[in-house]
This record gives C-alpha cells, sequence and structure tokens, in this order.
C-alpha cells in the first residue's frame, strides 16, 4: 500500500511529465532488461569553448553537445534530473560529472530525482548509485544506462 507521500509524489512528477494515465497505471509486471553500459567520469574543466551568446535553455545547442543545464544546478555528493532530455547528471565528487538515463530500468518510469546520495525512482522506491547508476535497493535489478556528458563553459552538456 502506499502512504500519502508516494501518492502525492507520483501525482506530481505525473503532472511535469503529462502522462498520469499511462504512468499510474504501470504497475505491474517484471524487470526491464538491456545491456548496461558505463558511465564515464568528466572533470570540471571546459571541454570546449564557453557559450557565449544569449540564454542557453536545455534544448539550446553548444559546442561539444545539447546544453542540459548549469553546473551550479548539480550538487557535489548528489544530482540533478533533466526531466526533458531525459537525463539525470551527479556529481559524486567534486569536478567528476557522471550521466545516466532518467528512465528508471525496472517499468519506465521516469527517475524523480537525486536525494541523499542516491537517484530514486518514486513509483516503486527503486534507488540508484550516484557513482555508477548501479540498483541500490528496490525491485530495479538493471543498472541505469549512462549518458555520454561534459562540461562546456558554465553549462552541463550531453554530447555524443
Amino acid at each position: 500500500m502506499r502512504d500519502r507521500r508516494s501518492v502525492l509524489r507520483c501525482a506530481a512528477i505525473a503532472a511535469m511529465v503529462g502522462a498520469s494515465a499511462p504512468i499510474l497505471a504501470a504497475c505491474g509486471g517484471g524487470e526491464t532488461t538491456g545491456t548496461p553500459t558505463t558511465s564515464t567520469g568528466v572533470t570540471s574543466g571546459p571541454t570546449s569553448a564557453p557559450t557565449t551568446g544569449g540564454s542557453t535553455g536545455p534544448t539550446s545547442a553548444a559546442p561539444g553537445g545539447k546544453v542540459l543545464g548549469p553546473v551550479s544546478d548539480v550538487p557535489v555528493g548528489g544530482g540533478k534530473v533533466f526531466a526533458d532530455a531525459k537525463v539525470v547528471v551527479t556529481q559524486p565528487t567534486a569536478g567528476q560529472f557522471k550521466g545516466f538515463s532518467a528512465v528508471c530500468t525496472h517499468q519506465g518510469n521516469p527517475i524523480g530525482s537525486v536525494e541523499e546520495g542516491q537517484i530514486i525512482c518514486p513509483f516503486h522506491n527503486s534507488h540508484f548509485s550516484i557513482t555508477d547508476g548501479a540498483p541500490v535497493s528496490g525491485p530495479a535489478q538493471t543498472p541505469l544506462p549512462a549518458v555520454n556528458v561534459a562540461v562546456s563553459g558554465t553549462n552541463v552538456v550531453q554530447t555524443a
């Protein structure tokens, strides 16, 4: 049985995603399978020329990749979910940025947050490591797939 906090969290995330009916209905079945990949750590120094000109939103292109958001949004020992790009970026140690898919490997629901050093899917309470995306607890058995990220100027970018 879900507690009130879980229900409210699921409803809020579903509203953000804009697909509440299919997401809230996805509560059965088995594990999603796939080939896990490893994440590559990136140092915080600029990997390409800093972005110049107007503001850069999550869909803007930057030298070396698609801008996800400012480096300052990704705390050391934590992370940030960039829902529009379906990417979660973590910073396990100062200057080391890691990217993972923000889609839970248990049932394909969106990752909700990064709290207390873990990536959390609020739908079935799977927790993943911010270091390598490996499952820490919950029903998920498969790591979050790695996503290539880098630092470009003051932004975190998704690279090919």
